[in-house]
């Protein structure tokens, strides 16, 4: 079931049913249990950046929290909404109760997440990757309508902040270096051994049907020059989609490669020992030297590849007929 998002309303409902449980004569109460950011992690913290650079659109700002300073000498992590709403939160609850159960807006939150890591520099790691994969979705989302300009601005400064580099993200370098060479929409994988894999568009693959073919032999240890898919599967569905489905571009996708796969995996061997890699790509970060369909996006996430993509477009409208 979706869980109410940012802005919806959360607190506002809980503040008014606190008040209709007290006009009932039920004592109810009231506290946040919340994620991000990490109350006792440094303001500046990797893991505080990182929430900072997934909520830009929402221009939530991590702030020393005032009030629990104030009442009990601690410095706190807090964010700017929950610190700018406090006053009206403590106000209701004296007019409810007399008395407000908070001295700050940390007090209300329940949060255990800074206790629970066992290795700093690994939570580090990880949260440098986050925060250089929230840069390109934000570009991505600013390219697309969806978010403002200013967000690349914060997304840049939540960089410098963290003190890293996109080229930290190998497979960046090694897509866009391979569709300069192609001048073909081009994706790269790095695997976890640090393996750059690349794949581009083709006469009958698309670039992501053609990266996971590329990752499956080698992973399997097949020989590159070796087919995987045989014509008698391949030329019937180019054949559904130009006469029955009417479209222009014959060349597989991701899905429908895979799917083409299973279908010979119960006579061809290879494919089966193909297929069977899959789990291995989980985890493993990609890039696109263009914005991806969302029919690609999805399969790629599907396998849990953590994508990202250059925010431009290989046609020059976004959205074209008949693809």
């Amino acid at each position: 079931m979706p869980e109410p998002g940012p802005g919806s309303g959360k607190m506002a409902t809980c503040l008014s049913q606190l008040y209709h449980e007290n006009k009932n004569g039920v004592r109810a109460g009231y506290a946040k249990y919340e994620t991000f950011p990490v109350w006792n992690l440094p303001l500046n913290h990797p893991v505080n950046l990182a929430y900072e650079a997934a909520t830009v659109d929402l221009a939530d700002v991590n702030m020393i929290d005032p009030y629990h300073l104030e009442k009990y000498g601690l410095t706190v992590v807090n964010y700017n909404r929950d610190i700018e709403v406090f006053p009206l939160l403590k106000n209701i609850f004296e007019h409810i109760y007399g008395e407000s159960p908070y001295y700050s807006p940390t007090d209300m939150g329940v949060n255990k997440v800074g206790f629970a890591i066992d290795d700093d520099e690994k939570v580090k790691d990880a949260c440098y990757r986050e925060i250089i994969r929230r840069y390109y979705q934000t570009k991505k989302n600013v390219y697309l309508g969806r978010f403002s300009e200013s967000t690349i601005d914060k997304a840049d400064m939540l960089l410098n902040k963290a003190g890293v580099h996109l080229e930290q993200r190998k497979c960046v370098a090694a897509a866009i270096k391979k569709a300069e060479k192609t001048q073909e929409p081009t994706v790269a994988l790095e695997l976890p051994n640090g393996k750059l894999i690349t794949g581009h568009r083709g006469e009958l693959l698309g670039a992501c049907a053609a990266l996971l073919i590329k990752a499956m032999k080698y992973l399997a240890k097949i020989d590159e020059d070796m087919y995987l898919l045989m014509p008698m599967v391949i030329e019937p569905m180019k054949e559904l989609k130009v006469k029955y489905l009417h479209r222009s571009n014959t060349r597989l996708r991701a899905e429908e490669v895979l799917l083409a796969l299973s279908i010979q995996s119960k006579t061809n061997p290879l494919a089966e020992l193909a297929l069977s890699q899959l789990p291995k790509l989980k985890n493993c970060e990609a890039h696109s030297s263009t914005i991806l369909s969302e029919v690609d996006l999805g399969t790629l996430n599907r396998l849990g590849i953590r994508v990202t993509e250059e925010p431009t477009s290989y046609k020059k409208k976004l959205y074209t007929k008949n693809q």
